[in-house]
């Protein structure tokens, strides 16, 4: 069986919105319409695990406008931390097979990018997307600054795929500050981490000029 858990559990205090970021409009449908149908248009047969504030539960007018399949979305309530957030949702899943952790609000993922994610964690155990840094970095120490090597350094995206038998044994460790992503989780249990190319068009949805920057890539692209 396939999964996606997309984590949709944060209420938006970046975006200064009183609508959670997921529900803001992006070409006239919730951010979270374009994440769960980029997921099911691709991968036949998965199932949507979403994990939503507590608060907006019972919000069907939301969830209805979010997939014409509504009957294949599982809904569960989201944690203090992400690493609750996730774990509830690989809670609600009872069988073997590939699991996708994905941030509601990247709604720019691609086919290619599905496949490769799937195929590599099929084969390795998991799949990391990231992408180059292109700023120049400096470390931040306590009293001072220094130049850091940006080529060895790479940016993390979603989806983090990965064999659910592992992933879950991973999440039955208590939890650490340093568990920043599922990544680092898997890694605290001394398992090999997977990187493998991602997409710039793949942004985190968290800020109005992140919304801006969407409005761009969508009404110039084919990605959705």
């Amino acid at each position: 069986m396939k999964y996606a858990v997309i984590v949709a559990g944060g209420v938006g205090t970046r975006m200064k919105s009183n609508i959670p970021k997921q529900f803001l409009l992006l070409n006239g449908k919730p951010i979270l319409y374009h994440t769960i149908k980029a997921f099911q248009t691709t991968i036949s047969g998965i199932k949507i695990i979403l994990v939503l504030p507590k608060e907006y539960m019972e919000q069907l007018d939301y969830l209805n406008s979010l997939s014409e399949n509504i009957a294949d979305i599982v809904v569960v309530s989201g944690g203090e931390t992400r690493f609750q957030s996730v774990k509830n949702g690989l809670n609600a899943i009872q069988t073997d097979g590939i699991v996708f952790i994905h941030d509601g609000v990247r709604p720019f993922i691609t086919q290619k990018l599905l496949e490769n994610c799937l195929q590599t964690a099929l084969e390795k155990g998991n799949a990391i997307p990231c992408v180059l840094i292109k700023d120049s970095l400096r470390k931040i120490n306590s009293s001072n600054n220094e130049y850091a090597n940006r080529e060895e350094f790479r940016a993390i995206q979603t989806p983090q795929t990965f064999q659910i038998d592992s992933i879950k044994k991973a999440f039955e460790q208590p939890y650490q500050a340093s568990f920043t992503d599922e990544a680092s989780v898997l890694e605290n249990l001394g398992e090999e981490i997977n990187l493998i190319h991602g997409i710039d068009e793949n942004i985190k949805i968290t800020t109005p000029f992140d919304l801006k920057m969407a409005e761009i890539i969508i009404s110039q692209s084919s990605i959705i």
